[in-house]
């Protein structure tokens, strides 16, 4: 059996040396530069050799190209474009030897590197092509070799944090440790999870991250100052040199997590120092992945509780107010319960969970005692009795509305004097929060005790009651079948809630007062004589608030 065909690595290069390193090496050593001085932090990944006119096909981005200039021996011409050329394509540099093909450079071509930051060099006759190719290679591997070798230290010791059951804040102080430079985990809102390093330099850090926030570069090893533009009040750094401030996605599950932050005042955050950036924010996705799946797991038992005791099924006074203190919940005090309802056409997993963290974050601020939990279609929160109910009830919505159009009802009990009366305050809310809904319609707010008359209607318990009594106090116009009936149930409507005001009723429906009579002998001939039976008038506005709350 033949063993299995291995395919060869490309072996991409992704580190380099910078020109002005180049420079430095042996075999350069009599080298000069003639142009291009503020390019000298331009990176060389590789390097050719030009020997063909039409070398442009053939170069790469961060390629040192050496040269005699026999390909432009007749056409010295040529060499005032060839700068402008190899900038566009991404060249670190040209080096060239004078006086066998080309004897001097245009001063046009001097001059245009410069501007353009295009280092020019010249060689040194008594030096090879080989021994540049070699040395400036071997160093460029040697870097790389260097820069992985970080990599695979700072891997082993990122992934420690993870299997000894460390955090963010273990992540964070790691990367300070690596990298001698401020960190900061930073949640998707721009909120600060965890921070480490220098007190002065972490000082800088949240205050430039509560300021602006930092540009989050790319993903990739080569992210770095040519992918995006610096931090506003500082210049681009140049290609190759470090940079001031740098962050990372923290991405897991296709969501977005938050970033890594890192600063250093002495720009000292490199490209390799961006690619451990990005192996710690991978393992940041790691760590926020697993408090997540044990956040689920406490809900989920805060949830089970919480709909226990709602429903009276957690036990004795006494073991319920013990029980909620492991959650930090404080029960055996005059609390309200609030019932948020996500409302029919915004019933969707993922604002369901949008609105527990809206309801949740609110709780904190208002009662970190409180107790809140999702259930299926709802978040149902027991708060103190002395605490503002609607304004925490607002302060949720506004957090929920960035989730448009999924809206949510919420109901308000009376205050509850104990854990044994929390089932009743429990009904309490949940039918102001649907009774609201009907009334006001998607986003309402009620109080039970400000539902009037239909408090008294949602405590009736036989609904084929309640609609059989509509059907006979309302007759035909009970029903929709007839399109006419809708109109002279608004009719009746406005006439009993202006006491029979006729002048009035007919200003409000924008009908003339001839034709407003007419409608009142028709209602009467179906109904009876409501205008002199204040009686068969308390029916008709009872059936009407019944048809008003239909589906309840």
């Amino acid at each position: 059996m033949k063993p299995p065909v291995r395919l060869a690595s490309t072996g991409t290069i992704i580190h380099g040396v910078s020109v002005g390193e180049v420079l430095g090496v042996s075999t350069l050593a009599g080298a000069k530069l003639i142009a291009g001085e503020s390019g000298l932090g331009r990176i060389v990944q590789r390097l050719n050799v030009m020997e063909v006119p039409d070398v442009l096909a053939w170069v790469k981005p961060h390629e040192l190209l050496l040269t005699t200039g026999y390909p432009l021996r007749n056409t010295p011409q040529s060499l005032s474009r060839l700068v402008a050329d190899l900038d566009e394509r991404g060249l670190a540099a040209l080096a060239i030897k004078l006086g066998r093909y080309v004897d001097e450079l245009p001063a046009e071509m001097v001059e245009q590197a410069d501007r353009l930051g295009f280092p020019l060099i010249l060689l040194p006759n008594d030096v090879g092509f080989d021994d540049i190719l070699n040395q400036v290679l071997t160093d460029i591997l040697n870097r790389q070799a260097g820069v992985l070798a970080r990599a695979e230290e700072a891997h082993r010791a990122l992934v420690h944090v993870v299997l000894a059951g460390g955090g963010l804040n273990e992540v964070t102080a790691e990367v300070a440790q690596l990298l001698d430079v401020a960190v900061a985990a930073v949640d998707g809102s721009g909120h600060l999870l965890a921070t480490a390093g220098a007190p002065d330099q972490v000082a800088a850090l949240r205050a430039s991250i509560a300021r602006e926030g930092p540009p989050v570069l790319p993903p990739g090893p080569a992210a770095g100052p040519a992918a995006g533009p610096a931090r506003s009040g500082s210049p681009p750094a140049a290609s190759g040199r470090g940079r001031p401030f740098a962050s990372v996605p923290v991405l897991a599950g296709g969501h977005h997590h938050g970033r890594i932050v890192a600063y250093s005042p002495s720009s000292a955050i490199g490209d390799s120092d961006v690619g451990i950036l990005e192996r710690a924010a991978t393992v940041a996705a790691l760590v926020i992945t697993r408090q997540d799946a044990v956040n689920a797991v406490e809900s989920k038992y805060r949830a089970d509780f919480l709909r226990d005791v709602l429903t009276g099924r957690a036990g004795t006074p006494e073991r319920v107010t013990a029980r909620a203190r492991a959650f930090g919940w404080d029960l055996a005090r005059p609390v309200t319960v609030l019932v948020a309802e996500l409302d029919p056409e915004g019933d969707e997993r993922s604002a369901q969970d949008r609105l527990v963290s809206c309801w949740t974050a609110a709780i904190r601020r208002h009662d970190p005692r409180g107790a809140v939990a999702g259930f299926s279609h709802e978040v149902v929160a027991v708060i103190d009795a002395g605490a503002d109910a609607s304004r925490v009830a607002r302060d949720a919505a506004a957090a929920f509305a960035d989730l448009p159009p999924a809206t949510f009802s919420t109901g308000t009990s009376r205050p509850s004097t104990g854990a044994d009366t929390l089932p009743e305050a429990y009904s309490q809310a949940l039918k102001a929060a649907r009774v609201g809904r009907q009334l006001h319609g998607p986003g309402a707010v009620a109080h039970f005790d400000q539902l009037g008359v239909y408090r008294l209607l949602s405590l009736v318990s036989d609904t084929g009651e309640l609609h059989a009594f509509v059907r006979e106090t309302l007759g035909p116009l009970a029903s929709d079948d007839d399109a006419e009936n809708a109109d002279l149930r608004r009719t009746l409507q406005a006439l009993l809630e202006t006491n029979l005001n006729v002048a009035e009723t007919a200003r409000r429906l924008h009908f003339h007062y001839n034709t407003l009579r007419y409608r009142i002998g028709k209602l009467e001939r179906i109904l009876g004589n409501f205008t002199g039976d204040p009686h068969l008038r308390l029916n008709l506005t009872l059936a009407l608030h019944v048809l008003r709350m239909r589906g309840i």
